[in-house]
């Protein structure tokens, strides 16, 4: 009996995730009220603490619990994992420590250096230990890429030390790197992984694409994803062939997920049953909001559209949150829901959603009226902060719910 007892329990670990978020969502509320209250806090510390606790301690340790669980579980793997696990933590409470009240600076970059030393390890963990009976399946195929992104990501900020240091933060180059980390961890890491978790849950279920289907799929989603890059350089005023290879790397992004479309299409009522009603509706606002994401990076392609992408702020951080709070984390709802992780529940979950489109409405107004020379009306900042604030007050009361889950 003592065994089961020292097992990880992965329903704490998505718990602990689900506390960054919060944390990360209180952090956002925090820089919405910067324009309605005078707060004594430097506002890019908070934007820096907010966007790590977000992308390192919600989505990556989601993902990679996921991934442990449906790869690693059974395979009395526990203890190496473990250390894996609490090492990361130790970072990210670090990084919650420093940013707040220093920002970048020495011991936050030291926390931020180590959690990238974290996330080695457990690539070199996971392709290690993963089955060699399932290192030739699609899933496979696809978490392994994502994960290679999420290292070829790093390489960002690695170069941000030696571009501050020689160039300067002003320099083209800065910006270049921190969209180069951006842009592999949106869409290679995250994205990819989250498609091979799909994968993986139909294939423990029996059902799976056809080689024909998946290879079009992967290398065009590659492809894409590489390509797709160039629509990051837009705003340094490239040539004409930035716009165009970047726009190349949309569409084939578009097709791919047209590929995955169509796949499902196929494959029809077998895949419908592992899924419940509530589960099927995040999981066609997820189809939803990717193709609005995907088309929303196609536009970025042509040079009136990626001037506006790179003058207009307000387009940027609505893009970037449209895919983090959209894209990702409705997606993590639905594995985590699945495989019973996390209990999401619907009127919980609904409520994040109105505050995510409220919010992500609101901002893009924001940015129509900047292009567009007009005003935005009398209580904007106030009913943004509203909006924003029903982000943590649902993912608040969801972490509550899940904490008193006995089961």
């Amino acid at each position: 009996m003592g065994a089961p007892l020292n097992r990880i329990n992965l329903r704490s670990h998505a718990k602990i995730a689900l506390a960054y978020f919060v944390l990360a969502a209180i952090f956002g509320v925090v820089l919405r009220s910067f324009a309605s209250v005078p707060i004594s806090v430097n506002y890019k510390f908070i934007v820096h603490t907010h966007s790590h606790i977000a992308l390192l301690g919600w989505v990556y340790l989601s993902i990679t619990t996921l991934l442990y669980k449906l790869y690693l579980d059974n395979l009395d793997l526990d203890k190496g994992y473990r250390k894996i696990f609490w090492f990361t933590q130790f970072t990210l409470g670090g990084m919650l420590l420093t940013f707040p009240f220093m920002g970048y600076a020495l011991f936050s970059i030291v926390f931020s250096t180590l959690f990238l030393f974290a996330s080695y390890w457990f690539v070199w963990f996971f392709i290690k230990n993963v089955p060699t009976s399932l290192k030739k399946s699609n899933a496979y195929h696809c978490v392994k890429f994502a994960l290679w992104y999420m290292v070829l990501s790093s390489l960002g900020p690695w170069a941000l030390g030696a571009i501050m240091n020689t160039l300067g933060a002003q320099s083209v180059w800065y910006r270049l790197a921190i969209y180069f980390y951006l842009h592999f961890l949106y869409n290679g890491w995250m994205i990819l992984a989250l498609v091979g978790i799909l994968l993986r849950v139909f294939e423990i279920r029996g059902v799976g694409l056809s080689r024909t289907l998946f290879q079009n799929f992967f290398w065009s989603i590659n492809l894409g994803i590489v390509l797709s890059f160039f629509l990051s350089t837009l705003f340094a005023h490239p040539p004409l062939i930035f716009n165009v290879l970047g726009g190349i790397g949309a569409l084939l992004q578009l097709i791919a997920f047209g590929i995955l479309l169509q796949a499902f299409g196929i494959l029809g009522k077998k895949v419908s049953v592992f899924f419940t009603t509530f589960q099927k509706r995040i999981l066609k606002t997820v189809i939803v909001v990717l193709i609005v994401k995907m088309l929303l990076q196609l536009l970025t392609a042509f040079p009136y559209f990626a001037n506006l992408a790179a003058t207009i702020l307000d387009f940027t951080i609505g893009y970037l949150h449209w895919t983090f709070l959209g894209v990702v984390t409705l997606s993590l709802f639905l594995f985590l829901d699945y495989l019973k992780l996390l209990q999401i529940s619907p009127k919980t979950y609904f409520l994040y959603l109105f505050g995510f489109f409220l919010t992500e409405i609101l901002i893009f107004y924001k940015g129509i009226a900047a292009w567009h020379s007009f005003a935005v009306f009398e209580s904007y900042n106030e009913i943004l902060w509203a909006g924003s604030f029903l982000i943590p007050l649902s993912l608040g009361i969801l972490l509550g719910t899940n904490r008193k889950r006995k089961v």
